[in-house]
């Protein structure tokens, strides 16, 4: 059996932004694991994200000699929320409610693929 966390890396290196679903009480599950964190079953079928969210919470990180960057909590449509930063944007314009979508970049430090979102202007 394939771990979780294997499975949803593999995503990302595909570009696909996977999730679980509780087999038992149909919620979105996130970060990727082996029981339900709502129920506590251990069906968990794996899902694939469309990208699109709103941001549910926004931080302008500042650091020295360079421009700030946002850290944002993002509520996927699918029903789950993760943390990732908001890019395309100026970090102190990142507000609550800002519809973005998903993309994937690779890491600086280690080459593995991550999501970032896009002000979603569609």
């Amino acid at each position: 059996m394939t771990h979780p966390h294997e499975t949803y890396m593999s995503g990302l290196e595909a570009g696909e932004l996977r999730f679980q679903r509780c087999a038992a009480c149909m919620q979105a599950v996130f970060q990727p694991r082996v029981i339900c964190n709502h129920c506590g079953h251990d069906v968990l079928v794996m899902e694939v994200s469309s990208g699109a969210g709103s941001v549910y919470s926004a931080t302008a990180v500042s650091r020295k000699d360079q421009a700030p960057y946002s850290v944002a909590l993002i509520d996927l449509d699918e029903g789950f929320r993760m943390m990732s930063t908001v890019v395309g944007l100026a970090a102190d314009d990142v507000v609550i409610g800002l519809r973005v979508r998903g993309e994937f970049e690779p890491t600086t430090c280690d080459n593995e693929a991550r999501v970032v979102f896009r002000p979603d202007d569609a």
